[in-house]
């Protein structure tokens, strides 16, 4: 038996078997709570050993300056991507405090301060963290330093892709909570296994990213958990673009030929799709903090 890391659930129902394509070909086990529908991966490597899973040249979202094709692609979708999510993010609320759990080398911080905002971050890789102090002018936090926030002291806070590498969500989701102001918006983007592509690719979908993947969410059970710590769903966005590199990366998987030019083909299926079910690749979820009575 299994237990659920969100609601402590035991379970002995697989879901889907799934290899470490991406890096280390190990196999895992990805089961689903029969109480809360979370997917979480089994086993789960510990935080001394984690690490090793994003050691790779290949591991983008960290890298910059990268030469080559399909970096350069990575970047200049990003370029695109960042203005979508400040729009998400801070569009219709007037001027405040923005913390981004996650945030990489900066580049969604960088974006949100030149729109005036106080921007400060949370980022567990130390050579990410120097790059985002060069950009920014300050060193993002360490996650164990998250604490030293005050209490309800963010308009907004976002996560990029990030929930889904948390261990302990019980204890992030409450600092989520705690951090931010009554009325405040938080912003989670998440991979949707209940995508096209996903179905398509099954076991091959790159976007279970196992180890690094640790839960994986339906648009049912995540909308379910932050609601049920005191947080009114408001509506879900698309990440379109996330469909063409989930695809790719997928194609890759096969080993079949050409698979830039095949996962652009799927990537577009997939979204095409999405257009009449809203289950696109990757959905932006934004929830407003419930006021305090």
């Amino acid at each position: 038996m299994n237990t659920c890391p969100w609601c402590g659930n035991q379970t002995d129902h697989l879901y889907v078997e799934v290899k470490d394509y991406f890096l280390s070909q190990e196999e895992f086990k990805l089961y689903q709570c029969d109480q809360c529908g979370l997917l979480f991966t089994v086993p789960r490597p510990g935080p001394d050993v984690i690490g090793k899973y994003y050691q790779s040249d290949e591991y983008y979202s960290h890298q910059e300056n990268k030469k080559g094709l399909i970096p350069r692609i990575y970047e200049a979708v990003k370029s695109v991507n960042l203005k979508h999510k400040v729009s998400l993010a801070i569009d219709g609320l007037p001027k405040g405090r923005l913390l981004d759990i996650g945030c990489g080398v900066g580049d969604f911080l960088v974006h949100v301060q030149q729109k005036g905002w106080e921007v400060a971050g949370i980022e567990p890789s130390d050579d990410a963290k120097s790059i985002t102090q060069n950009r920014l002018g300050f060193l993002p936090l360490d996650p164990s330093e998250s604490t030293s926030f005050a209490d309800r002291s963010f308009d907004v806070i976002t996560m990029w892709h990030v929930l889904e590498h948390i261990d302990d969500l019980k204890t992030q989701l409450s600092e989520l909570k705690q951090l931010l102001k009554p009325g405040g918006r938080l912003i989670i983007a998440l991979p949707n296994y209940k995508s096209f592509d996903c179905q398509h690719y099954k076991d091959k979908w790159a976007a279970w990213d196992v180890p690094r993947h640790l839960n994986h969410f339906s648009p049912e059970v995540i909308c379910s958990i932050i609601s049920s710590i005191g947080m009114d769903f408001v509506d879900t966005q698309k990440l379109k673009w996330d469909a063409y590199y989930i695809s790719f990366m997928s194609e890759r998987y096969l080993h079949h030929s050409l698979p830039l030019l095949r996962g652009a083909l799927l990537g577009l299926i997939s979204n095409c799709k999405a257009l009449r079910s809203g289950m696109y690749s990757s959905l932006v979820y934004r929830f407003n903090n419930l006021i305090d009575e």
